[in-house]
């Protein structure tokens, strides 16, 4: 008894002095990471400011309690905006979005409780890569609205402009004319370059300032500044963040009443789920890297406390929540050591809802779709699809496929037909594949090497009955299995079937390390 009481005061003594060192500063340095992010999510995503809000407080004080990395932080994610977007258009009301989300929350923690969580390793990196760069493309596309000040919701309804149909993009765009401004414009230009200076030239040598809050400080100063400088180009009321004062009283909640009604909130629930986990995963892996004391997450724990944390905000009002990269690498560079960084920046956001809403209020929407076409871009860096081209077609192939089936379709048959892709191009090979023949002489009798592959299936069966029935007559030939593993029977009955061949045609065989097998005749 007194062994546990002195192995938990120490641990108490451990995170204690740990954030007092090292997780205060850099909870701090999230806060003003994740409460942009949070806003913007929400905007792209077409929820209620509240939800992502509400997401990003769950997802670092509940979420970060139950999971046992100690690095990663959670809340909405920027790769879900597109999916939330549709799901919302699809569902009709934002209710039973909410309904979507708790179902995907109990799906994920169900994944993580029966010990599934590797199935993304099954998932080509090619496809991977597509899916982020397309919702990176999809991202960046939405914001372009905002960026110009647009001030209607309903710009883009659909998931993208459609690149191949253009279904949803031009009917309003007759408009951007009347629903502009100046101003916001010259905010978002503005706060682009700062941003892009900040990043590339500042933000390492003050690292305490993270690029998206001198961002978004720098766009409300302009805002103001040209409210009160220059009233011929206002930032209109429309474009700001608008969070009422009675953030509680104004959430809702999920209409449990559709739940066995609309097959398409379970449809939208595995679409979150899948992704959702995707992400959380990736991220996690991204995160343990960076970990100085070389800790690994548990992956199944992990989605245990993602689906608990979704299946609350879904409950509660809020976005789907996964660990963000973006958060997670700042929780990082800012020197956390333990979760009480992530948790205590989910208390800051909790504080800003109670104690600072006027001062969220003056964000303009065009900053915040500033950080997330940063955020978009990152997802699909040009740089990172050229390396992908550069290795070949076996993996550019499928991403590009990957990209453009997301962008003409939905998310979920988009990954779909990159694995199926894939697949094809693993079977491609494989048919391909199952031998090396080697040719020489010996003396005048011409020696034929077979080499067999590591593993050799019933996919090579056309390819290696075609090679043995070309074999001339009168020569040698070795059939070497010594560096296989495995060796399908089909392929086994091939070659003792040839062993009657060889006779006809007074072929020498010779087979080394090929197990017997017994062939079965039909009558």
């Amino acid at each position: 008894m007194s062994l546990d009481l002195n192995i938990n005061t120490r641990r108490i003594k451990y995170y204690w002095l740990s954030f007092t060192k090292h997780d205060f500063k850099a909870s701090i340095t999230v806060f003003f990471v994740a409460l942009p992010l949070c806003l913007g999510v929400s905007l792209a995503s077409g929820a209620p400011v509240y939800s992502g809000i509400l997401a990003g407080i769950i997802g670092g004080m509940i979420v970060s309690l139950i999971s046992k990395s100690e690095l990663s932080v959670s809340g909405p994610a920027a790769g879900l905006t597109a999916i939330c977007a549709a799901a919302i258009t699809e569902l009709g009301a934002i209710e039973i979005f909410f309904l979507s989300v708790a179902v995907a929350g109990l799906l994920q923690a169900l994944i993580g409780i029966l010990r599934l969580g590797g199935f993304t390793h099954f998932i080509p990196s090619a496809v991977i890569k597509g899916m982020l760069t397309a919702i990176g493309i999809i991202l960046m596309s939405k914001q372009i609205p905002l960026l110009v000040g647009y001030n209607q919701p309903d710009f883009w309804t659909n998931e993208l402009f459609n690149l191949l149909t253009f279904k949803n993009s031009f009917k309003d765009i007759g408009s951007l004319y009347y629903h502009t401004s100046a101003g916001a414009v010259s905010i978002s230009i503005t706060t682009l370059i700062i941003l892009i200076t900040w990043k590339r030239y500042l933000s390492g040598k003050v690292s305490f300032l993270p690029t998206s809050f001198i961002t978004v400080l720098s766009g409300i100063l302009l805002a103001i500044a040209f409210n009160y400088f220059f009233p011929a180009i206002p930032v209109k009321p429309s474009q700001f963040v608008h969070i009422p004062d009675n953030f509680f009283g104004q959430m809702k909640f999920p209409d449990f009443s559709k739940l066995f009604t609309d097959a398409a909130i379970w449809r939208n629930a595995l679409v979150i789920c899948f992704v959702a986990t995707l992400e959380t995963l990736l991220s996690i892996t991204t995160i343990d890297r960076l970990d100085p004391l070389n800790r690994i997450t548990p992956q199944n724990r992990e989605l245990i406390a993602q689906g608990t944390g979704n299946l609350l905000s879904g409950i509660l009002g809020g976005l789907p929540i996964t660990a963000v990269i973006v958060r997670s690498s700042a929780n990082a560079e800012a020197g956390a050591r333990t979760k009480l960084s992530s948790i205590a920046h989910g208390v800051w956001l909790l504080l800003a809802i109670l104690l600072a809403i006027p001062l969220i209020n003056l964000i303009p929407y065009c900053v915040l779709a500033v950080i997330l076409m940063r955020t978009g871009y990152n997802l699909a860096k040009p740089k990172m699809i050229f390396a992908i081209y550069k290795q070949g077609r076996e993996q550019f192939l499928p991403f590009i496929v990957t990209v453009i089936a997301i962008l003409a379709t939905d998310l979920l048959i988009g990954v779909v037909i990159g694995v199926i892709y894939a697949i094809y191009f693993l079977i491609k090979h494989t048919l391909e594949a199952g031998y090396v023949l080697k040719e020489k002489y010996e003396g005048h009798t011409k020696h034929y090497t077979v080499d067999l592959a590591l593993n050799v299936s019933f996919l090579n069966k056309k390819r290696i009955m075609e090679m043995l029935d070309k074999l001339p007559e009168y020569s040698i030939v070795e059939i070497n299995g010594a560096d296989s593993v495995y060796i399908d029977t089909d392929i086994l009955e091939i070659f003792h079937d040839f062993k009657s061949k060889a006779h006809r045609k007074h072929i020498e065989l010779r087979m080394i390390n090929i197990p017997d097998v017994e062939t079965i005749e039909l009558h």
